[in-house]
């Protein structure tokens, strides 16, 4: 029988990269959920459709075929109708598209299934904002991840800085906040704590001492 982890927690918490690491220790397939709502956004923003327009947003998802798949390494690849978009849908502008899409019940409903598949067939963690609430809700182990908004939105600005974009603290921080507040204030898997999730607050730490952290909880419930 497969086992399933679900992490939850806000944006820049360290859920994608404290989840790829922990997966790979123990030989479990990571899923970045986020990355789907992503790919939908990219693609509603290609085709100039405002992701406030729900109606507009819920009819192109017919023409919408998102994949995940695994390359030699491990590293998830997020497949738009078989184009990789995985370092495309990483940018300010279209993580707030994918934290308005996710908002429509419809769009939701569309990745329901491929997300649920994918932990029936395989042991797998997986990471997003109601993975525990909705997604999996009898997973073996669901943890909240979180960290102060500076913590998180200075771990972003490093990261887009990294890769050679131009942008400013004060910009990220403000994305970090009005993010935490839309995906906690939506009416539909509002992020939140699952009533037994495991709360770990990782302000302040190195990335190590995330991972080690979350490594002993994870063997502790497997």
């Amino acid at each position: 029988m497969s086992i399933s982890i679900a992490i939850d927690g806000p944006a820049g918490a360290g859920k994608s990269t404290i989840a790829k690491l922990a997966a790979k220790e123990l030989g479990f397939i990571y899923v970045d959920t986020g990355a789907l709502y992503r790919a939908i956004g990219l693609y509603a923003h290609r085709k100039g459709v405002k992701a406030a327009d729900t109606q507009a947003v819920i009819a192109l998802l017919p023409e919408i075929r998102v994949e995940l798949s695994f390359n030699e390494s491990g590293a998830q690849i997020v497949l738009l109708n078989g184009e990789d978009v995985s370092g495309l849908i990483r940018t300010p502008e279209i993580s707030m598209m994918a934290s308005a899409v996710s908002a429509i019940p419809e769009v939701r409903a569309f990745l329901l299934d491929l997300q649920r598949d994918m932990a029936h067939t395989k042991n797998v963690i997986m990471d997003g904002r109601d993975i525990g609430t909705v997604v999996l809700p009898d997973a073996k182990l669901k943890i909240f991840l979180f960290a102060s908004p500076e913590c998180r939105a200075k771990r972003r600005y490093d990261e887009l800085v990294e890769k050679g974009m131009d942008v400013r603290y004060d910009d990220v921080l403000k994305d970090v906040i009005d993010r935490d507040y839309a995906d906690s204030h939506r009416a539909i898997a509002p992020l939140k704590p699952a009533d037994d999730a495991v709360m770990v607050d990782t302000s302040g730490e190195d990335l190590d001492t995330s991972v080690n952290r979350l490594l002993t909880i994870m063997r502790e419930h497997i």
